[in-house]
């Protein structure tokens, strides 16, 4: 009835031309009498057919949660909802590697871990725990412990690293200018081998 009511109640709200909520409401009595005259059924038997509850008060607890099995591995942790649980170790959790366990996750937040209905004794590790900055920082003991580290850094300069061109010591030239004023430069070899063939001629 609720899935009939979610798509047969927004459309008759739209043809009525209701978009508020308080003519929505007193739009609900006339739309609800229509509809159970249109589609309610008349019982076989009128008597209340529900039975007694005979399940106490902790059993029904137990059965409206939710349930689970989890792996208990042989250091007798398992892991639940991001957490990681670690069973205490006494008689009963002992034999408990290699087993599975039932986890009862309750509305509350509760959480219980048993075997054959036997309560287990645990503790939780959370996998979402940080260390905040400001909790080592507050830490007297371990800022002067990197207060020392940094001192030690600081005193030992790093070697400067020379490049392949540095090696070879090699030197940077100025920029060269090219154009109708630009006269080359050539080296006094060079210039001695070009006037050679000149004063041969002469």
């Amino acid at each position: 009835m609720n899935r009939t009511l979610q798509d047969r109640l927004v459309k008759e709200l739209r043809l009525a031309n209701v978009s508020a909520i308080k003519e929505g409401n007193e739009f609900l009595p006339e739309f609800m009498a229509r509809f159970n005259d249109r589609f309610a059924v008349t019982p076989v038997r009128y008597e209340d057919m529900h039975r007694p509850l005979l399940v106490s008060k902790d059993k029904l607890t137990d059965i409206l949660c939710h349930r689970e099995q989890r792996y208990v591995s042989s250091q007798l942790t398992l892991s639940y909802d991001r957490k990681r649980i670690i069973l205490e170790r006494n008689a009963t959790s002992e034999d408990l590697g290699g087993k599975y366990v039932d986890v009862y996750d309750f509305p509350n937040g509760r959480l219980e871990v048993r075997s054959k209905g036997l309560l287990l004794p645990y503790r939780v590790f959370t996998k979402d725990q940080r260390v905040s900055h400001t909790a080592i920082v507050e830490n007297k003991r371990l800022g002067h412990t990197l207060a020392l580290i940094k001192a030690q850094q600081d005193s030992h300069f790093e070697a400067k690293v020379k490049t392949n061109s540095e090696k070879g010591e090699y030197q940077k030239r100025g920029r060269q200018i090219y154009g109708p004023d630009y006269v080359p430069k050539i080296s006094a070899k060079a210039a001695a081998a070009v006037a050679e063939p000149t004063a041969k001629k002469a």
